[in-house]
């Protein structure tokens, strides 16, 4: 039984290791990410005029980049419009 016993125990200190090491991981990721941004931030790219590849008028393109700008916060940008 004590062999039992000793396989838990070992079970349980690896499992808890395994478990600190992917939070040291984790948490490393979410530091090392946010001091990036903040020494250099994302470069604010000017938006390109969209390449109207199908027949697309100017009101269909000014809806559909309202609507991206809307639903992505204004870091989406549409790049091309093609007709399916």
């Amino acid at each position: 039984m004590s062999n039992l016993g000793f396989g838990l125990q070992l079970m349980l200190i690896g499992m808890l290791t395994v478990f600190v090491i992917l939070l040291i991981v984790i948490f490393g990721s979410r530091l090392l990410i946010a001091v990036i941004n903040r020494i250099a931030p994302a470069e604010q790219a000017p938006a390109k005029a969209s390449s109207g590849g199908a027949s697309a008028g100017s009101d269909v393109d000014a809806v559909l980049r309202e609507a991206v700008a809307a639903l992505t916060g204004g870091r989406g940008h549409i790049v091309k419009v093609t007709k399916l």
